[in-house]
């Protein structure tokens, strides 16, 4: 049994890449400040019979990252796979957007995959697998996203980075480039909201826990230092307005 670390699990799209990976047979270990859910649904998790393990963690705070990755090294002796997906989505006019603002941002999202990263490094003692969440907004944008794009776009920069570096300890690194996933009631979108993908479709939670698993299999480590976009296709489809 491999030890997978998902951060921001509690809900949305970490929370269904711990259960598929739950259902491959692994054991879980769900970071987030969403206390409340995130022992929700580790419970569910465990209640189904699968192993599952909750810690509180504000992933830009070194020390809390420190202190959780230890103790994990204490409890199961290596870290296999680390899903760096806690992360913010805000969008603020840059004209007045506060500086302590766009640190923030930054902080969260993006100092969080370096300490995560580092931390788990340091633990997977026979290699093993890191993937961040970054975004199609690395690539393409709307208008105040700057500080979320900025994030984005240095999530790609640090995989390729990490990939580099830490390749003689036998650890691929890829992150992947969400576009549109939906994490709510399916009846909430509408036909054209489909129809504007070129794959016909809004995504769902399920295709990117499914490319997480392929990652994560050491079957697969020839795929190293990528971002991998995953969006019905709707970065490479003209749009020009009639």
């Amino acid at each position: 049994m491999r030890t997978v670390v998902v951060t921001g699990a509690a809900n949305g799209i970490g929370k269904g890449v711990a259960t598929a990976f739950a259902k491959q047979g692994e054991r879980v270990i769900v970071c987030d400040v969403d206390e409340k859910q995130g022992v929700e649904f580790v419970s569910q998790l465990n209640e189904q019979g699968f192993e599952a393990h909750f810690y509180y963690l504000e992933v830009s705070n070194e020390e809390q990252v420190q202190t959780v990755f230890a103790d994990l090294e204490n409890r199961f002796t290596s870290i296999h796979v680390l899903i760096n997906n806690a992360g913010v989505s805000e969008w603020h006019d840059p004209l007045t957007m506060p500086i302590e603002t766009f640190d923030r941002i930054l902080s969260t999202n993006l100092r969080s995959v370096f300490l995560c990263s580092r931390e788990a490094a340091k633990r997977m003692k026979q290699g093993g697998a890191i993937i961040s969440m970054a975004s199609t907004r690395a690539q393409m944008s709307e208008p105040c996203s700057e500080a979320y794009a900025a994030s984005k776009g240095g999530i790609v920069a640090i995989t390729h980075a990490l990939a580099a570096s830490l390749s003689p300890l036998n650890i691929t690194v890829n992150c992947l480039s969400p576009g549109w996933i939906h994490t709510g009631d399916k009846s909430e979108l509408r036909d054209e909201d489909h129809a504007q993908h070129l794959s016909n479709r809004v995504g769902n939670v399920e295709d990117i826990a499914r490319m997480c698993v392929f990652l994560a299999n050491p079957e697969n480590n020839f795929i190293n230092g990528e971002n991998i976009t995953i969006d019905g296709g709707m970065t490479k489809k003209m749009i020009y307005e009639e």
